[in-house]
């Protein structure tokens, strides 16, 4: 597929920048509780891809610094503040020089997190730079996205009909989430076994929020359009009253 075809990741991201912040799932405190127990130190954390906080806020409570590093200036402006989080915009591919004066040294990183990013990045410099700069031994790296919500039957089925039709406009480096980073270059020993779900009460309006954040990228908002009355019908007649979402989470834990 040729890149030119989908919108600017980049332009989209800050675009959404402020109902990024409203509409995304909120990560369960227990996430970075347990990731917080797999590193033996907790100096520094560095959220890559850290958007406006989300994940950063949360590593601000189990880490003395945290620094948080997107390419996306209005996300970084929609960011929460923390004394303890220093934020940064950076290039897509930062310099050996830059990486150490943004983030820091060789092995002082006792975390990397990246939360619904990773699969945008170019992984082999990324990947690289990561075994730089994290500890050794005992540095952790954490990348994770969110996969296909689930309400209830209904809800559902409209869903993966909806998310059949917009499938084939998805950006190709997107797909791997929909399996599930499975297929997802990791070179680094893992750690097995770890499975979450986020739970959140939401009305109508703000289940259809997240799919306008989520699918904006693929510049096809449209085909969300033509599917809101069957995602009404299958909601039911009280719009405003909220279910229970369930946003499934996949996995990839590393140490080096």
């Amino acid at each position: 597929m040729d890149d030119n075809k989908f919108p600017n990741v980049k332009e989209v991201y800050g675009t959404v920048a402020r109902n990024y912040a409203e509409f995304r799932p909120r990560y369960p405190s227990q996430l970075f509780s347990l990731l917080s127990s797999l590193t033996p130190q907790h100096h520094l954390a560095w959220d890559v891809g850290t958007g406006t906080g989300q994940a950063a806020i949360e590593l601000s409570k189990y880490y003395a610094r945290v620094v948080g590093t997107d390419t996306s200036e209005r996300q970084i402006q929609h960011a929460e503040q923390r004394p303890n989080i220093s934020y940064a915009v950076t290039p897509p591919s930062m310099t050996d020089q830059q990486l150490h004066s943004i983030v820091g040294p060789d092995y002082s990183v006792d975390l990397v997190t990246v939360a619904m990013a990773v699969h945008w990045f170019d992984l082999d410099k990324f990947y690289a730079q990561v075994k730089r700069v994290l500890k050794k031994p005992g540095g952790v790296i954490a990348v994770w996205a969110y996969c296909k919500p689930r309400v209830d039957p209904a809800v559902d089925a409209v869903h993966e009909r909806f998310f059949s039709r917009i499938f084939p406009f998805s950006h190709p480096a997107a797909k791997v989430v929909v399996e599930e980073y499975e297929t997802l270059p990791f070179p680094f020993a893992q750690v097995e076994g770890i499975k979450m779900e986020i739970e959140e009460q939401r009305t109508f309006d703000e289940y259809m929020g997240f799919f306008r954040t989520r699918h904006t990228l693929v510049g096809r908002e449209e085909i969300l359009e033509e599917f809101r009355a069957e995602f009404e019908a299958a909601w039911g007649a009280e719009l405003h009253v909220s279910k229970a979402v369930k946003f499934p989470l996949c996995f990839k834990v590393g140490k080096v």
